[in-house]
């Protein structure tokens, strides 16, 4: 028989010396080094540091960010930094922090302008260091996913209000850059936007897509295919896309109108070849074709092509007044000219990894935005927006080749950083419980990045 008992009673005591809680920091700290990215918001927010201030206001962003990473939502939770300076250096107080929040909202632009700038600078740093393991390395596309998300206010914010789910809130745009099936993504802009916006706006969408492409390396930014859901299928969109000397690749969701029902009930049968699953295999129950020659395109961008997907519903699903003979069709139009019509509708499918991405952000920090003011919250998501990239740089840089590479915040937080070490003051050593299960993993990547050289 078992024992059910209790083991013997522990008794704690607040006298521990050398001790580090969420060591795996660390690989934060030391990505922020190896990418420039503290150097940068330090160049960058200089003129928003008073004449007399303790603290740099590019270290003050960039230990909110690291929070963020750690798991924080809100400005309080710096307090977890600042007990250890160690690790983090020396930290800035929550009045302090708040005190700059306020003086970048009052020059928004600006403000932006310098964040996002010094993103961009240490993204490139970050994709050179990467190798064949960056974006488009491989001389492929880099999928950027445009895509809008609801974020709710439990109180009354500025530009807050009731959203197209009937709740109340924001309702951001966002735009990652997909990583592939090896990895995660990193968002390019995140654009906060009141809870009213509409989906479909052009105007929203553009400016997403100059945001995304401003943060990518300079000779990269032609070789990008931009994806969005029906949403961005409008006029102004698709020809700004597709304007004289731009050169950007599109997949763009595109509704179901009349002529389309009306070109998919003339299709003859052997128009349709099948589609592929996730894994490049052929998907039983699901079809593809080409409409582009049953429709007047005469509106729209000059070689546009208009690809359909027919497959049966899921058991349990709810039939659509678009459905035909039983069949569940969705469309997008592209104005890619080669590749077999199930790769083109693959790879347009593929952007539902944005939904990921998305989840991974409301876990870092932009679930509820905490701060009253809009030009506030606009500062806020944009640390967002860094804790994410430092999340997904650091894994790019030390855990590439390894299952830690695809790891989400939360299994991050709970494997590698939330460790506790020992710090041996006189080698400036850090010293991991060997019983830990990651540990190995831990001191590996750790290692990775000090093998790094540090921008001059």
């Amino acid at each position: 028989m078992k024992t059910i008992a209790s083991g013997p009673k522990i008794l704690a005591s607040a006298d521990g010396n050398g001790l580090i809680s969420q060591a795996g920091g660390l690989l934060l700290v030391e990505t922020l080094r190896i990418t420039g990215l503290d150097r940068a918001l330090s160049a960058q927010l200089g003129r928003w540091r008073p004449a007399r201030a303790v603290h740099d206001s590019g270290k003050v962003i960039t230990d909110l960010a690291v929070t963020l990473a750690l798991g924080g939502d809100c400005l309080a939770d710096i307090a977890m930094l600042c007990s250890q300076p160690e690790l983090f250096g020396h930290v800035a107080s929550d009045p302090t922090v708040s005190r700059l929040i306020d003086r970048l909202a009052c020059d928004p632009v600006r403000a932006l302008k310098a964040i996002r700038s010094a993103r961009a600078t240490a993204r490139e740093r970050s994709w050179v260091l990467a190798g064949q393991s960056a974006p488009g390395a491989d001389g492929e596309l880099i999928p950027l996913d445009i895509d809008a998300t609801i974020v709710v206010a439990h109180s009354d914010k500025e530009q807050a209000a009731p959203t197209w789910k009937k709740s109340y809130g924001f309702h951001p745009t966002t735009v990652f850059a997909d990583h592939g099936a090896g990895g995660a993504g990193e968002p390019l802009a995140i654009v906060l936007r009141p809870g009213n916006a509409g989906s479909n706006t052009a105007a929203d969408h553009i400016e997403a897509a100059r945001l995304a492409l401003a943060q990518l390396p300079r000779h990269q930014r032609r070789q990008v295919l931009i994806r969005t859901d029906s949403g961005g299928g409008t006029h102004e969109f698709l020809s700004w896309l597709t304007r004289p000397g731009r050169r950007l690749s599109y997949s763009i969701g595109f509704t179901l109108t009349e002529d389309i029902q009306h070109a998919l009930l003339a299709l003859p049968a052997a128009a349709w070849t099948p589609a592929y699953d996730a894994e490049g295999q052929v998907w039983p129950g699901a079809w593809v074709a080409e409409l582009t020659g049953l429709l007047d395109l005469a509106d729209w961008p000059t070689g546009m092509r208009v690809i359909v997907r027919k497959e049966r519903p899921h058991p349990g699903a709810q039939s659509r007044f678009t459905d035909i003979d039983g069949h569940r069709f969705t469309c997008f139009v592209t104005g890619t000219r080669r590749g077999q019509l199930a790769d083109l509708e693959l790879r347009h499918r593929r952007r539902a990894r944005c939904e990921d991405r998305i989840r991974t952000a409301k876990d870092t920090g932009l679930r509820n935005l905490p701060l009253h003011d809009f030009t506030q919250n606009q500062i806020w998501v944009e640390i967002v927006a860094l804790a994410c990239e430092l999340l997904a740089w650091m894994q790019m840089l030390a855990l590439h080749g390894t299952p830690a590479r695809r790891y989400e915040p939360k299994r991050l937080r709970l494997r590698l950083f939330a460790v506790a070490g020992r710090l041996v003051r006189g080698g400036r050593r850090l010293r991991i419980a060997t019983r830990w299960p990651w540990a190995s993993e831990l001191s590996t990547a750790i290692t990775r990045l000090q093998a790094l050289p540090t921008p001059t």
